[in-house]
């Protein structure tokens, strides 16, 4: 049976109305695999298509509200946490798309990202072997979503970077995502893994 590759605009209208970055990313990976579904073997154009709309839906998510009339509100009440970050992005998104190549098949590459994550950070969201989220406590802290993409019998991994809230501390800015890549990199090839 044949399927069509969706065209961009399709892919960009079902991220409309998602909540949110946890949102967006549960809609990129149903689009993804929809796409291996339907395409098997996959198709980069197709997953660029998804990354495009993905990486939109982003920026859009990242931009403050319009601006409306001042008007005072109660203070919210603060639920405790047990972790003093906020998990997930909160302004200063990077991306690095692609970012690097690992030369293993997805599921592989994805043992190895969360053993490298076990030395820099820790794991928010996992959904093998495609995504990985991740709050890093090196190079400096902040939040990064690894994409994973099957590549000729290889992986590719896109990078996203945000800056991260700590209670006490206000927002502290994200690493420069080169510096996130070459830890991820170094990481990879400790001879450990």
């Amino acid at each position: 049976q044949h399927h069509q590759r969706p065209e961009p605009q399709q892919v960009r209208g079902r991220f409309q109305g998602r909540r949110g970055q946890d949102g967006i990313a549960v809609l990129l990976n149903e689009v993804g695999l929809d796409l291996l579904i339907a395409l098997p073997g996959g198709d980069a154009a197709a997953m660029q298509a998804v990354n495009v709309a993905y990486d939109e839906a982003l920026r859009l998510l990242a931009e403050p509200p319009p601006a409306e009339p001042a008007e005072p509100e109660p203070a919210p009440v603060r639920e405790p946490q047990a972790s003093t970050h906020r998990r997930g992005p909160a302004r200063n998104v990077q991306h690095d798309n692609p970012s690097f190549t690992i030369a293993v098949l997805p599921a592989e590459a994805f043992e190895a990202l969360l053993i490298v994550t076990s030395w820099i950070g820790e794991v928010l969201v996992d959904d093998p072997p495609y995504v990985l989220e991740v709050f890093l406590h090196e190079p400096a802290p902040c939040w990064c979503r690894l994409d994973l993409v099957p590549d000729a019998g290889a992986t590719t991994i896109s990078l996203t970077v945000a800056a991260v809230e700590e209670d006490g501390v206000g927002i502290l800015p994200p690493p420069d995502i080169d510096l996130v890549r070459d830890t991820w990199v170094a990481g990879l090839n400790e001879p450990l893994w």
